[in-house]
């Protein structure tokens, strides 16, 4: 874990599609880069180096003029929608030199997320982001929860945290959890889709007493329950429940939600984390009827959310120390926490090589 900062060669999700207004200009950092990303009047969103390549202003705090151009506010610079700079006003009379342009960030909308590749341009061609088809399912009630989580952690200790739910207990016991969910064996299932290793953790349970908060989101005591977590890619983590009385899953009375993760490393100390909640349209939960089951989870999510922070911060501090007389174990219910670190370890090191080689070629 030490060794791991972030991966760049991936689309990563940085917001959804209501967070980009037209015209606005947004800034933000991913995996170490400084992006200036905004809609533009034909809709579509663009995203670019946020240093404007004259004097590292950030374009990001600049403005953008009524032709569409952005203009930095430091020295005037404008540059189009492609990047390229089109006006010098302290030297209006020579041509623009041909390295005066933006570097282009790869990105992407779709299922109302905007997602962005920070690496290798290159690198993402033939390469889409995995689609997240509940945020359009119009048979699921959809929204994210009101909350933009921005955590001083490494993201690889958040993917770990969403694939294990053996620390349901004592981390979320009172609500989410309880010592009897840890008991529940796990299966580890792996494989590849479009392009990215996924790792998923499967727990399968029959007869079993929810938690208060499952209680009241889904209204069954004693249930049948199929529990999924999925590290899809780096940007992504997928959880699906799936609970009914005991012999009726997969019937009308199956209940049940899908979280998506979004998360992204701001830097290797740091992420940004969004959820999606995804329930059965026209369910309510136990005790307001006036609601969706979707908003019930929406307004009582974050508390679990916040004990996770809890935790992920003070793991992170103790990233710090090195790990000289330190050894890390790994328990039986740990096998696919430890196979998302291999396959996130093995795609840094990847994108790392050709800069090895060409420091020691230098």
């Amino acid at each position: 874990m030490a060794e791991f900062e972030y991966v760049r060669n991936c689309w990563y999700p940085v917001g959804f599609s209501n967070e980009f207004k037209t015209g606005e200009l947004k800034g933000l950092k991913i995996a170490d880069k400084p992006v200036v990303i905004w809609r533009t009047e034909d809709g579509n969103v663009s995203a670019f180096d946020d240093r404007c390549c004259h004097k590292r202003f950030p374009l990001s705090q600049s403005k953008l003029l009524e032709s569409g151009n952005l203009e930095c506010a430091y020295h005037g610079l404008q540059y189009d929608a492609t990047g390229r700079c089109v006006e010098i006003p302290s030297q209006s009379d020579r041509p623009i030199p041909k390295q005066a342009r933006l570097r282009v960030m790869p990105v992407c909308e779709q299922d109302t997320i905007v997602w962005l590749w920070p690496g290798d341009p290159e690198a993402c061609v033939g390469i889409a982001p995995p689609r997240t088809t509940e945020a359009v399912d119009e048979k699921l009630d959809s929204m994210p929860l009101p909350q933009i989580i921005k955590s001083p952690s490494n993201y690889l200790l958040l993917i770990e945290n969403l694939l294990d739910i053996s620390h349901f207990y004592p981390l979320h016991d009172g609500n989410i959890g309880d010592r009897a969910n840890s008991e529940i064996p796990v299966k580890m299932e792996e494989g590849e889709v479009d392009g990215f290793k996924y790792v998923r953790t499967i727990r399968e349970t029959e007869n079993y007493k929810q938690p208060p908060y499952f209680q009241e989101y889904f209204h069954y005591e004693l249930i049948d329950r199929v529990h999924t977590h999925t590290m899809v890619t780096p940007g992504l983590t997928r959880v699906v429940m799936r609970v009914a009385p005991p012999g009726q899953l997969g019937t009308e009375a199956e209940r049940g939600y899908t979280l998506l993760h979004l998360h992204y490393p701001v830097d290797k100390n740091n992420l940004e984390w969004r959820i999606l909640i995804s329930t059965k349209k026209d369910t309510t939960p136990l005790s307001d009827t006036s609601i969706s089951t979707t908003q019930a989870i929406a307004n009582s999510f974050y508390a679990v959310v916040e004990q996770d922070e809890w935790a992920l911060e003070r793991q992170q501090k103790m990233m710090e120390y090195p790990d000289d007389d330190y050894s890390e174990l790994f328990l039986i219910s740990d096998a696919a926490l430890r196979r998302a670190r291999q396959i996130m370890l093995a795609m840094q090191r990847a994108e790392r090589q050709p800069l090895v080689r060409e420091e020691a070629l230098a």
